[in-house]
């Protein structure tokens, strides 16, 4: 993936601001983000930015995972794992989308 001048000081600023830049196995055309147990992925947009691609995830063995509801409860799921989506964990999850959401934001 080619990026832009503009594009890559905001991977920069992502970096100083402690999220890591990775790759997520199947998502190649995206740029992968992940703090702490949170990941996201980010689409080129245009020449200046990214924007979000889906929704933030919370981290199952490394990779992204879909939000469900069962009869059994809340869950973060991944193939065939799951992981109970708790208060503190959809807390973490909620302050990586609002904290990514603010690196995001263009910078005068």
């Amino acid at each position: 993936m080619e990026l832009t001048a503009q594009q890559a000081g905001i991977l920069d600023r992502l970096k100083s601001r402690g999220f890591e830049i990775v790759a997520f196995p199947l998502y190649g055309e995206y740029v992968g983000v992940r703090k702490g147990n949170c990941g996201a992925l980010l689409a080129p947009e245009g020449k200046d930015g990214f924007k979000l691609y889906g929704e933030p995830s919370y981290l199952l063995a490394g990779g992204l995972t879909a939000r469900i509801i069962q009869s059994d409860g809340h869950w973060f799921v991944r193939k065939k794992e799951k992981l109970e989506a708790t208060p503190q964990r959809t807390a973490e999850l909620e302050a990586f989308a609002a904290e990514l959401a603010n690196a995001l934001l263009p910078v005068a």
